[in-house]
Formats: C-alpha cells, structure tokens, sequence
C-alpha cells in the first residue's frame, strides 16, 4: 500500500459543462488544472440527477442495476409520499443496497484511508451512512441542500444542527478536506470531495458573495474553483504532487442557472446538457499536461480506473459496466466504449453509438407540446452537437439499429436488472 498513489475524486453538484468557460466567471484555478493535466470534452455523468448519477461513479455500474434511480429524500420530506403516488420509487429502497460494492470498501480493504467530504445522498439511516459503506471519515451532509432539515455530520454524529449555515459550506468542506490530505500524507488515501454548490439554493461564503459577473450562482463557481486552488496548493507543500491523480467532474448538468456547454437539455433530461459534464484529470507524474480528448467516457469509469490503479480486480460476481480509462488519459488508447444508454428513471430513453444518437419517443423539452410526446429522434452529434435536427428519415436504416440495440439492452436490463453473474 505504501507504494500505491493517493486518489482525489472532486465532485461538484449541478455544474454546468459550460461554466469553466464562461466569461462571467473566473475559474483560474480549474484553468491551472486544464493546464496541467487532461481534459475530457465526452464526459458523461451516468444519469441527469443527483443520487443515481452518485451511484453510477460509485459503483462501476450503471445506476439502474443498484436500484438506485432517482433522487434520494430525506425520511421526513413531504414529497415521498408523491413520489410513491407517481411511480418514482417503485424500487423502495432506503440507500444504496448493501450488496453492491463501493468504491471506498474496496480501497479501504487494500490499505487506503477513505474520507468523504460533503454530500452523500446514497442513504440517511443505520447501515447506509457513509461510514457504514466504506469510509473511514465523513464530514458534511447526508442529503442535498435544499431537502430540509439540513444538518452537518462529523462521522455519525450531528456537528452542525440544522438549519446549517449554508453560505459555509464550501468554504467548511474545503478546510475539512485539506486537514484530511494533511492528515494522511504518508498515504495512501481516497479523498471523494463531493461539494453541495452550485446546486439550488447557491450559497458562497462572504468574502465570495457579489465577486463573479454571474449572480449568486457564479459566485458558488468561483468559491469551488477556490476550493480545488487549495487542494492541489496542499498537495504542491506536501510534495504530494506526482503521488496523486486528482479528478474533477459534475453530477449532472446545471438545473436551473448555469451553462450546459450550449448543448441541448439541462438537469433531469435526456438530452446532451443534462448528461454532458465538465471532466479534469491531473497527475504530473503520469498524465500529460494541456491534452484534451473528445473520447467518450462515463463516470462509472472512474471505479474500475481507480481499482485498477491500486492494483485491485473489479468484482467478479456482476457486471460492471465501467472501464478502466488510465490508458485514455494518457492518450495511449480510444475510447473503450462505443455506446451509452440514457435512463429517465427507470426508463431507458436513448442510446448514443459512435456519433449517433437515438431518442425514443418521449416526453421531451419542447415546452409547447408538454406533456405529450415526440419523436423518436436521430442526432448526428458530430456535425449537431446540439440535438437541434432529427435525421431519421435520412439515415432510416442507421435509426432502426439504434432503436434495435435500444430494444436489446431493455430486453437484457429486463432480464438480469441487477447484472449478477
């Protein structure tokens, strides 16, 4: 274990593919990071909301197979009961199921000290909190931060009572995470930063707060890219730099403030902008500075890559749907996928193969004709990127094998939901 490299995985919630550039914001800090390491421009997040996405990079899995497929609510929120009326939790489970292996149980068993930093939503009772799952320290929340009450764990036990501060929470997340890289500098470590911002209601610390062109929401950015200017400082004094390969990413596309990259859709869609996120790698040691790849990639990669890195076989007793993406990162190999399905919910929508993507009839964002449903659709994303022009009836024979390989992933999905072997 002394030899292995530490691992940092920065996780952001609802950020917008489009805000590390955008003009109203100032990111210098994620620009450093760009600059010194790798950018994924096909980086997927493998669902459009919060807990399932959580447990897609979590578990190497695509989210449906952990039961895990919309938005976790804390026990007391008035909306479960309107969940359960309209089908969402059809699964009824209270967390993420204790038969699927996370990410830190493995690398805790092969020597690493785990931390998680900030938001969990993957369960808020005995036996499905953080430190029953694999990590050896939590600080932060167990749900998002507009699901009230909303208090602040250290480990089990309630530090900050609700209402919490939410203008701290960066800026709190940020201290505690530093003090665990500091703490565990001799390595190895995981540290899985999951920050609440810039989700809905956006908060920033004072010294933050009217500092962007961007409103409240920009000024969350800019506190995050703070943040992550203060991990990889720490990591720079510890002389930690070339023994940690650090991840920066989004849980899903940006809800109702931020820039999806102009790409179609937002949070909870299916199109590019809900599913599309921001990716950085850095590791000055291995990963080479300034590249940037249009690959496509998930974020259930980064289970089977960090595994793979600290010398560990996946599990064999299911599928895992994730692939290991060091070579990519290097830029010593493609892609190893060449599709990727879209779910709302527990419904399979769309598939992406190569450059095309295929949309079931569904309901879609066409706000004139809600609720009812259009298409099915078929995008050339090379040349429209932005979903903006159906080709189906162009390329029928390209649409009918999409929509065959859409039916025959349903149809194995149906079959062996859980992916056990």
């Amino acid at each position: 274990p002394g030899k292995l490299p530490n691992i940092i995985i920065i996780l952001c919630d609802d950020l917008g593919i489009g805000d590390l550039s955008s003009p109203a914001i100032d990111t210098s800090h994620l620009q450093r990071m760009a600059a010194e390491g790798v950018t994924l421009t096909n980086f997927y997040a493998t669902a459009s909301v919060c807990s399932p996405s959580r447990a897609g990079l979590l578990t190497g899995r695509y989210p449906v197979r952990t039961l895990i497929s919309t938005p976790l609510l804390s026990t007391h929120n008035p909306l479960n009961p309107v969940m359960d009326v309209l089908g969402r939790y059809s699964y009824d489970v209270q967390g993420i199921p204790r038969d699927e292996v996370l990410l830190p149980e493995v690398l805790h068993r092969r020597g690493y000290h785990t931390g998680l930093v900030g938001k969990w939503h993957l369960g808020g009772t005995p036996g499905f909190l953080p430190n029953d799952r694999g990590f050896d320290f939590f600080y932060g929340a167990l749900w998002s931060n507009d699901d009230l009450p909303y208090a602040i764990y250290r480990n089990r036990q309630i530090e900050l009572p609700s209402p919490a501060n939410e203008d701290l929470l960066t800026h709190n997340f940020t201290l505690e995470a530093v003090n665990f890289i500091r703490s565990n500098k001799d390595g190895p470590f995981f540290l899985y930063l999951a920050h609440a911002m810039p989700h809905f209601p956006e908060h920033a610390s004072a010294a933050f707060q009217g500092q962007s062109r961007a409103g409240l929401y920009g000024d969350a950015v800019e506190e995050i890219d703070w943040s992550v200017g203060q991990v990889l400082q720490t990591l720079q004094s510890l002389g930690l730099d070339d023994k940690t390969l650090v991840f920066f990413s989004s849980d899903n596309g940006p809800w109702m403030q931020g820039n999806p990259g102009y790409l179609r859709g937002r949070k909870l869609l299916w199109f590019e902008g809900g599913f599309r996120v921001p990716f950085l790698a850095r590791w000055p040691s291995v990963l080479p500075a300034g590249a940037s790849s249009n690959e496509m990639s998930m974020n259930f990669d980064l289970f089977p890559t960090c595994l793979a890195l600290a010398g560990v076989q996946p599990p064999q007793d299911r599928l895992i749907d994730g692939r290991d993406i060091l070579p990519l990162l290097k830029g010593k190999a493609s892609s190893p996928h060449d599709r990727f399905f879209y779910y709302d919910v527990r419904k399979v929508t769309a598939v992406r193969y190569q450059q095309w993507k295929y949309v079931r009839r569904h309901l879609t964002d066409i706000a004139s004709f809600w609720p009812t449903q259009q298409g099915p659709f078929l995008f050339n994303l090379e040349t429209d990127p932005n979903e903006s022009y159906d080709v189906s009836e162009l390329q029928p024979e390209q649409a009918a094998a999409l929509a065959s390989m859409l039916n025959d992933f349903e149809a194995a999905m149906e079959k062996n939901l859980r992916g056990w072997l």
